[in-house]
Formats: C-alpha cells, sequence, structure tokens
C-alpha cells in the first residue's frame, strides 16, 4: 500500500438511518436544473472524445455554466400549445485551436445539446419550443499540459473537495428508485407522466412521507376526470415502489399545489415545468449520486459538464461516491461510511491532501477490526483515479 494520507475514523454522532428526521430530494432528467446539468454533461462528453477523435488527447474545457430560462405555453386538456420558447444557453471554456489545427467546439456542442433534448423530451419540438445558444470562450491549448503526460497522473486544477457516503437509507432509496422508475418503466406505459418528476422524501421515527410532483402531459389527459384518476394512479404506483424498500409506514402525496375546484392543475404541453416560469442551472440539483441529502455533508460543486481528466469538482465527487460503495460492499461490518476527499492545487489527483473515511460499524463489530482493511480499498481505489475520467467519457458514471 502507497503512502497515501488515507485517515479513517469512527464517525461522530448516529447513522443516519437512526435519526429521528431525515429528508431527501430527487429532480428527475425534466426538471429544468437537470436539464442543464443534462446538456452540460452530454456537451462535455461529445468534447472530450471529439478530442481524443482529432488530436489523441483531451484538451480544456469546461461547460458546467449552462443555464435555462423557462418559456410559456397554454396546456389544456387534449394538447396545448407553446406561447415562447425555452431558451436554453450553454456557457463555458473550450479549446478551438490546437498545433495548428481549428476545433468546431460551439458546432459540437450545438449538435450534442439538440440530440441530448430530442432523445429525453418526446414532447419537447427541438426545432420550435426551444432555443439552444453556445457561448464558449476561448480555451488555451497550453492548458492540457496541466493533464499530465500521456499516461501520468493529471494534476489537480483545484483545491477542492469531494464527499461521498453508502449504502444508502431507506428513504434515500424509495426516493431516488421512485423517480428513476416513474420516467422509464412507469411512462412507458404511461406517457401521461411527463420527465419532469421530482420526488421529496421526509422520515420522522418510522413514518416516511413521499411527496411526488409529477408533470402530466395534456395530449393524454382527456378532462378533470381523467387528470384525477392519473394521480390516483400515481399514488398507487410509488406506495408499490415505496414498498418494495422499506417495511416502515410511508404515506405517499402527488401534486399537492392541485385545486380541483378552481381548476388548477399540474398539466403541461411538453412533460417539464420549464416550458412554464421555472428556470434551470447547473449544479443547482442532484449530488453526484443522483440525491440531495440534508442529513450528510454534501459537496457543493457542479459536477456536470466539469472537465473528466483533472477538475477536483468533477472526479473527487464521483469518486468519493464509488469509493464508498466499493468498501462497503468489499468490507464486512459497516453500517455507514462516509468518504470525503480534499484536493490540493498542483499536486497529484492520487494523492489527495487527506482522504477521510467516516465510519459507523454494525453491532459488535469494532472498527480496529476493519480499519486497516477500509484503509487499503481506499488506497486500491484512488490508485486507479484515472479510470474515472474514461467511464465518465463513455457514459458509464452519472453525475445526477
Amino acid at each position: 500500500m502507497t503512502d497515501r494520507n488515507i485517515r479513517v475514523q469512527p464517525a461522530a454522532g448516529r447513522a443516519v438511518e437512526d435519526q429521528e428526521v431525515e429528508i431527501v430530494e430527487r429532480k428527475g432528467v425534466g426538471h429544468p436544473d437537470s436539464i442543464c446539468d443534462g446538456v452540460a454533461e452530454n456537451v462535455s462528453r461529445a468534447l472530450a472524445r471529439e478530442y481524443l477523435d482529432r488530436f489523441g488527447t483531451v484538451l480544456h474545457y469546461n461547460t458546467d455554466e449552462t443555464q435555462l430560462v423557462a418559456g410559456d405555453a397554454a396546456p389544456a386538456f387534449g394538447g396545448g400549445e407553446v406561447l415562447e420558447p425555452i431558451y436554453l444557453l450553454i456557457v463555458g471554456r473550450a479549446t478551438k485551436e490546437y498545433e495548428g489545427q481549428t476545433f468546431p467546439a460551439e458546432s459540437v456542442a450545438l449538435e450534442t445539446a439538440r440530440e441530448y433534448l430530442a432523445e429525453q423530451f418526446p414532447y419537447l419540438d427541438v426545432g420550435s419550443d426551444i432555443v439552444v445558444d453556445v457561448r464558449l470562450g476561448e480555451g488555451s491549448g497550453d492548458l492540457q499540459t496541466v493533464f499530465g503526460e500521456e499516461g501520468a497522473v493529471p494534476m489537480a486544477n483545484d483545491t477542492s473537495y469531494g464527499v461521498g457516503h453508502a449504502p444508502l437509507t431507506e428513504t434515500e432509496r424509495i426516493v431516488y428508485n421512485t423517480e428513476r422508475r416513474l420516467d422509464t418503466e412507469y411512462a412507458e406505459e404511461n406517457p401521461v407522466v411527463g420527465p419532469d418528476v421530482k420526488v421529496m422524501g421526509k422520515r420522522e421515527g418510522d413514518a416516511i412521507d413521499v411527496t411526488v410532483a409529477v408533470a402530466t402531459v395534456d395530449q393524454h389527459v382527456a378532462d378533470m376526470d381523467d387528470y384525477r384518476a392519473t394521480i390516483a394512479d400515481v399514488r398507487d404506483y410509488v406506495s408499490d415502489v415505496a414498498g418494495e424498500y422499506t417495511d416502515r409506514e410511508v404515506t405517499v402525496h402527488v401534486n399537492t399545489a392541485d385545486d380541483y375546484d378552481e381548476g388548477s392543475i399540474y398539466i403541461t404541453t411538453t412533460g417539464t415545468s420549464a416550458e412554464q416560469g421555472d428556470d434551470g442551472s447547473v449544479g443547482r440539483g442532484n449530488r453526484a449520486n443522483g440525491l440531495i441529502t440534508p442529513n450528510r455533508p454534501m459537496s457543493m460543486e457542479a459536477t456536470s459538464g466539469k472537465n473528466p481528466v483533472n477538475h477536483i469538482g468533477k472526479i473527487y465527487n464521483l469518486l468519493s461516491t464509488e469509493i464508498a460503495r466499493s468498501v462497503v460492499d468489499d468490507v464486512d461490518g459497516i453500517r455507514q461510511l462516509q468518504i470525503r476527499l480534499l484536493s490540493q492545487i498542483g499536486r497529484p489527483i492520487d494523492e489527495p491532501h487527506v482522504a477521510d473515511a467516516s465510519v459507523i460499524t454494525e453491532p459488535g463489530v469494532s472498527l480496529s477490526d476493519i480499519d486497516a482493511e477500509v484503509e487499503a480499498a481506499i488506497d486500491a481505489e484512488l490508485a486507479a483515479v484515472t479510470d474515472v475520467t474514461q467511464r465518465v467519457i463513455d457514459g458509464e458514471l452519472s453525475t445526477f
């Protein structure tokens, strides 16, 4: 094992699963913040692949400042219309000239964004319902040297940190899987549910409340009775999903802002609240593990859109999550594990300024029994840190 600065210590306080109140949130792919995350990350991967194809190396870039300005729409039973298009601005930096060759960074970004939007949002007309703009400032080709020589471990671009934890609590699993399954298996059979699904979980003691906001698609809603039936069906489905992850009491609420007497309901033309009044930004939504978890330490870094070679805001958030999951899988006796990775600018990314593991063990297990295993497992993951770059480029790791 190498001489990396790895610290393994007992966690202070109770495991999140034992705390009296727990809050967990997930914003689905159609939420305006997640739209920005998805576009930024897909553009990032496309730029990285194109740089590799043309120059054999990933050059300096980032697209993590993407912003969305909501449009205006007039949804109606049976189908409405978009009155003013959504505006999406892809903002960042990119190397546009290298070794005498020009690189079409903005064209790559624009094409990728349009393809992603068309694939993810079937009710959004990319030609008329959304305006996609690109403003990538000039990056320096010289900055590629901070990535290190070929085969070498890159140097950290910043002094920053990433945070990860495992395993997920019951509430975290309910929230994550409720959104994912509504957007996939449920929506495939029930296209009335659009991709903008937001889930908030609250546990008080052993009572779990799940509040779901579902953007229904107007062309699949005939009238108010049809809408009410849709909401009731979603509620039943979410209750069944939750029951797969807990034996605790679960209460499900869906579209709680609806006022049937006033005819005020959550109905959309495109399946996303971005069509009318809800703006978005990269980094304002899910953390790298796909959740927002105020009961746990979190990094405020935006993970999506950052360069996957040496940008710590991306690499250490993804890596800390991967380390936590791997260690819990490989080392018996861990009830809760929190990983914090701190970088120091200019230092190799496989040698964090500190790698801190806070552990709560299972009853009957002492930390001294397993701390050497935990340290060795963390060390092995850090040694393979450059694998994260390729897995990001290949789309194997989700950033939100």
